[in-house]
């Protein structure tokens, strides 16, 4: 029998843990469904190399804006008023005793930056990103200030969105003083960059309002037993039972929903916190609490915004103009009839979510049967990969001679295009122009 030294056993160990730990990690950041704060998926040294002969020429991308505070009070305003009765009734817990305290502090510092806009956090996730778009493509912005070439800054007229651009464009203009003057002002593109309330959303606003599937699905996922037991959970570590009793299954539902929310967005506004690190707002939902209560958001997100029902597009066909502008604006480049050197978007979730399914990037590619209901067991989608804050997908392009190469990143991550398009060689990935516009249709 062979002998297991302390050294095995620990590597054993070790080998067996990280996975297990890798998951809970996972678990952890799907909690926070699309209000996931940002991480850049890859490292800088792990780029794969352009063939040779290739130089950058433009690149592309669009972005969510940066992590914020939540968009309106609704949540602390509707936990504080149940807390203010139980603390009256001396119904609170040793938990709830804190609790309302801490959310009306949070409650403060939301309302201070003013609701719905960066938070430090956001601010500083959008900057690094510029930074490191900076780096990733120095001979490229090299080119762009020596030839005199604009970079154009478009947002949704969003004020977080056009924030998270105008803070992109000074951190890159920062990179190198010489591109400052070719930066342009953020202007605004509703139609392109919030096209869920434009005109040609209309449909999908109609969908949202008044189709009864969708309504009905989504009852029938958040009126499940899980539900009630996690909501009377959580509802528990802060107020008495006899308290929590009073309420009806809907109120303690959408009491839950509250606390799920603040604990969502807390990590958005860590340095807000008194002392900068976080609020501390998971000592109130317990993990299973939380994972289940983030399901329930990737829920109506994913049927809401992303791949949705199997036999419908609505809730993403809306997005094929900002697919066309990606391609439209290499097309002009190789015509030579643009001046830009880079185009920079920034939007909301509506919009990424829907070009993610549209795309076809992972993730995004599995749709639910009717009848069958999104769940994690079966399906991959979540909001935290799908959309955090400040998520972005960007295109950079290359060329040699009269041959344009395409590499796309997704958070920051190389990522292959959607299945069916042909990369140049095995494992590259670098596609050709024509083989894109082919995949996609445009050819």
């Amino acid at each position: 029998m062979k002998r297991v030294t302390p050294a095995l056993a620990l590597c054993t160990l070790l080998v067996v843990a990280m996975p297990s730990q890798a998951a809970d990690r996972l678990a952890l950041r799907d909690s926070y469904g699309t209000k996931a704060t940002y991480e850049a998926e890859q490292g800088a040294r792990t780029y794969q190399r352009p063939p040779a002969g290739f130089t950058p020429v433009f690149t592309e991308n669009v972005s969510r804006h940066g992590s914020r505070s939540a968009t309106d009070g609704e949540d602390g305003d509707l936990i504080l008023g149940l807390w203010h009765k139980a603390q009256a009734a001396g119904e609170l817990t040793g938990r709830g005793k804190e609790f309302g305290p801490k959310v009306q502090a949070l409650q403060t510092e939301m309302a201070t930056i003013g609701y719905g806009n960066l938070s430090a956090r956001g601010k500083q996730e959008i900057q690094d990103t510029a930074v490191r778009l900076a780096d990733r493509l120095p001979t490229l912005f090299a080119s762009i200030a020596r030839n005199g070439e604009k970079i154009d800054v478009v947002s949704s007229g969003q004020g977080r969105a056009v924030d998270s651009g105008n803070l992109f464009a000074a951190a890159l203009g920062d990179s190198d003083p010489d591109l400052k003057p070719l930066i342009g002002a953020t202007r605004t593109d509703k139609d392109l960059l919030y096209f869920h309330k434009a005109d040609g959303g209309a449909a999908y606003r109609d969908y949202i309002a008044h189709d009864k599937r969708l309504a009905d699905t989504l009852e029938s996922i958040t009126d499940q037993p899980k539900t009630h037991k996690a909501a009377r959970s959580i509802l528990l570590r802060l107020f008495k039972a006899s308290f929590v009793d009073q309420l009806s299954s809907a109120d303690q539902i959408a009491a839950a929903q509250a606390v799920h929310n603040l604990y969502a967005i807390a990590p958005a506004m860590a340095e807000e916190s008194p002392n900068g690190k976080g609020w501390g707002m998971e000592r109130y939902i317990s993990r299973s609490d939380a994972s289940w209560f983030g399901y329930l958001s990737d829920a109506e997100d994913f049927y809401e915004k992303g791949p949705g029902f199997s036999d419908s597009n609505i809730t993403y066909k809306m997005a094929d103009v900002l697919l066309d502008d990606f391609f439209q604006q290499i097309e002009q480049k190789k015509a030579g009839t643009s001046d830009l050197g880079a185009e920079l978007r920034f939007t909301h979730a509506e919009e990424i979510i829907p070009l993610a399914a549209m795309m076809g990037l992972p993730g995004s590619t599995k749709a639910a049967t009717p009848g069958r209901p999104y769940t994690y067991a079966d399906n991959p989608w979540r909001g935290a990969h799908v959309a955090p804050l400040a998520s972005n997908i960007q295109w950079d392009v290359y060329r040699k001679g009269n041959r344009y190469l395409v590499r796309m990143l997704y958070n920051e991550k190389e990522t292959a295009f959607k299945a069916g398009c042909r990369p140049i060689s095995k494992g590259s990935k670098f596609y050709d122009l024509g083989e894109l516009e082919h995949c996609f249709g445009r050819g």
